[in-house]
Order: structure tokens, then sequence, then C-alpha cells
């Protein structure tokens, strides 16, 4: 009875385990949230409601949970990790910076945020993905230029930035017209790690210091060199935000008004709330998700993919590209996508037409040229997800009895052939018959 209790259990909720995890409806998604204090969940209420209105399911726990896990036997419970746990030493349960890096490497995503009481656990796992903080544990951004006004004076470390990055699928494409209040810590990116983009950088006017004490030497981090905000898309397609600001998705700093120092105009609302929420659109995927479909190939008049292609053959070429807006699939428009026709170097390279349906279609001639080719799409487009498609296929050269019996370009040399033979024939008539 029991065995069969489970077993019609398991049949119930199977299609809910296997929903939760489809490819196809990206934001049916798990979070797993890693909070130092349960009151960070109430302080930052307004970040996590606009989640849990867009259909994510959250998992509050304290980072130092001792129940708390990411998988079992390889299976990940979740699709995504929030780590707002700035100071935490050590984490619960099973989790460590090790299972934190694998679980990106897997594919999910991630949101770390800092603050000035950063520990070294949370540091290491910015290392790691390509984020340096400031190695001084007392030093915060400051800027004497770029600072929210406010009734007190105040040492400057709190900052009113506008500088965002130029990518509209990134920040959206709506302005953020108020600047965005930060207070916390600067970092900066790893050169040799190209995946790592500035989302908020800081003014030239800025440094990072300690605000308590005297400069004796020159800060090591000033001016642009500073990112607040960085966000890094991994060659899996996962997707990290870095802030060096927990306060930054704040109800506090949703809510409050900001004017930038040396500005005449004082908003109402800060653009924190908006750029939060935009940011993590582009994080879990809302925003510049594409996926490629149909990818089909066949001679030019037919419609069946062939097992091989023959040199000089005309061939057609078409994939379908579309974009998840956050509900649904949409057709991907642009007149950047290219396909190659490779062995070993592409020996065609064509960019593709579209229909504006998310269509996108080529023709040309197989090259002179037998081997093993392949078609290859690799997309790579600032803020969206990489599309790498291949699809391999055997190139043969003429059979015995399928070339031209005779070559129009060998005509002069059938000429003098044939006129070499009425010559001889010639001479040979005169030759005799000549007294």
């Amino acid at each position: 009875m029991s065995k069969s209790v489970v077993f019609f259990t398991l049949i119930a909720v199977l299609p809910f385990l296997c929903g939760a995890f489809s490819p196809e409806h990206p934001t049916d998604r798990k979070i797993l949230v890693l909070l130092d204090d349960f009151a960070i969940k109430s302080s930052h209420s307004l970040f996590f409601k606009s989640l849990q209105s867009r259909g994510f399911d959250l998992d509050f726990k304290l980072a130092d949970d001792p129940k708390i896990a990411l998988q079992r036997h390889g299976r990940y419970f979740y699709d995504a990790l929030i780590l707002f746990a700035p100071t935490i030493e050590r984490f619960g349960g099973s989790i460590d910076p090790a299972a934190v890096l694998d679980f990106v490497d897997s594919g999910h995503d991630l949101i770390l945020a800092a603050d000035s009481n950063g520990s070294e656990l949370i540091r290491a796992i910015a290392t790691e993905c390509g984020v340096d903080f400031d190695e001084d544990p007392a030093a915060v951004v400051i800027d004497h230029t770029g600072y929210a006004v406010s009734e007190s004076e105040g040492d400057h470390t709190l900052i009113a930035s506008d500088d965002l990055i130029k990518s509209c699928v990134i920040v959206g494409s709506r302005k953020i017209e108020a600047p965005i209040l930060f207070q916390g810590i600067a970092h900066t990116l790893n050169p040799a790690n190209s995946l790592v983009l500035k989302a908020l950088s800081a003014s030239p006017s800025a440094y990072s210091a300690n605000p308590k004490s005297k400069l004796s030497s020159p800060p090591q981090l000033t001016g642009s060199a500073i990112s607040l905000v960085s966000v890094i898309q991994a060659r899996n397609n996962a997707r990290i935000l870095i802030s060096g600001s927990l306060s930054l998705f704040s109800n506090r700093f949703f809510k409050s008004g900001v004017q930038k120092a040396g500005s005449p105009t004082r908003y109402a609302k800060s653009g924190n709330e908006q750029f939060s929420i935009v940011l993590s659109n582009w994080v879990f995927h809302e925003r510049g998700h594409l996926k490629a479909v149909n990818v089909r190939h066949h001679k030019v008049g037919e419609a069946d993919e062939p097992a091989m292609y023959r040199i000089n053959d005309e061939l057609e070429y078409s994939v379908e590209i579309y974009e998840w807006s956050g509900k649904a699939w949409e057709p991907y428009v642009t007149d950047d996508v290219q396909v190659q026709f490779y062995m070993m170097s592409p020996y065609v390279l064509k960019t593709l037409s579209t229909d504006n349906k998310g269509r996108y279609h080529t023709a040309f001639k197989v090259p002179d040229v037998y081997g093993v080719f392949q078609f290859k799409v690799e997309y790579q487009k600032l803020g969206y997800t990489t599309l790498s498609l291949s699809k391999q296929i055997p190139v043969r050269p003429f059979r015995h009895n399928e070339y031209e019996r005779f070559i129009p370009t060998a005509y002069p040399y059938y000429g003098s052939a044939f006129s070499m033979m009425a010559g001889f024939f010639i001479f040979t008539i005169v030759h005799l018959y000549n007294k």
C-alpha cells in the first residue's frame, strides 16, 4: 500500500518538476536566497517582491543554515542563487565557494552583493568570477564631485552615479532618468577576463579609501577604473551580477529622493528600483535570451536534406532565431547573423537575410574542394546569449561519369588537335598526288 502511495505521489509531482526546469520557459525558475540575517528580507522586500511578481519562487535561508544544499547526486534544486550575505565567513550545509562556482559552471545564474564589511569568502567568490574588490577592508568609494546631496554634508561616501553601460539589452530600452544611489566598496575588472562588463561605473573623480583616515599615499583605485556594479555572461551563458553595495537593493534606496552634486535637478525617487529590476531581468534571462530552431540545409529546388553534397552544388541554408520576452518567444530581428561553410578554415562566409519573422536564410555554391565540412553559426552580441550551431556534412568530388563530355575552356585544344589532323591529311594528299 505504501509503495502505491509513493508511486502515485511521484506521478503527480513529476509534471511540476519537469516544468520548473524547462528551457522553453526561462522564467519558471526557483531561486535560493542566502541572507546574513532575516532582517534583510524585510529591508529589501521591494526587490524580492519584484522577483516574485514575475513568477520566481524564492527560497529564503540563512547563509550558515546547516541544512542548505544546492544539489544532491548531481541534480540541482535551484536555477539561480542570490547571495545577500556579505559578512558570512563560512556557509552552512554542503555549500562552499567551490560549490557556488560549480553551480555557475553548470549554467546557473548568480547575484552577489557585498558591502564595507565584506568577508574574505565573498571576496574570493567574486575574484573567481573576474572581479577584484579593494584589498583594504576599510576602504569604500568616495566621490567629492559626484556625491548625493543630503542634509548633512557627510564624508561623500553616498554616491549618485548615472554612468551606465551602453546596452539596451542589459539595462533596458527605457532610459533611467534618476541617478543611482551607491554606498559600498569598489572593485575592478580582471583584465585577463574579457567576459566581465561594467554595468555601473564610478565618475572620474571617485576613489577608494578609508573615509576615517587621512590619505598618506595616492589611492590604488581611482576614477572610471572603479566599477560599482559588474555583470558577467559566462561561455555557458550563465549570468552573474556583482555589486559592491548591498544597500543598492534596499527599500531605503529604492524610495529615497536623489540630487547629484552640481546638478540643479532633484528627483523624488532614485533610479535604484528601475536599475535593479532591469538588471535582474537580464541576469535571470528574461531579456537577451536567444534560441535557434529548425536549422535546415538542402539543394536549391529541393526540400529534403541530403546525406552529402557534391562540389559546385547550389544549396540553401536557413535557421529560425527567437528571443524570450519574459512571457513568450518572439522573432529576433537583426542583420548581423552569419554562417560559415567550414573545413579547417571558412571557405564560405555569408551574412544571412531575414524575413523579419525570425527566419534567416542564404544560398551559395559549394566550393570546388571536397572533404568533411560544417555549417557553423557563432553568434555573439553584447547582452545576448551565445548561439553556437554546428552541422557536419561531407562534400564529394564528381564521379567519373559526371564530368562534362566536352569542357568549353578546352575548345582551343580540341581545335588545335583537329586542325593538326586536317593539316596532316591535306599534306598527305598533296604529297602523294603532286608530280
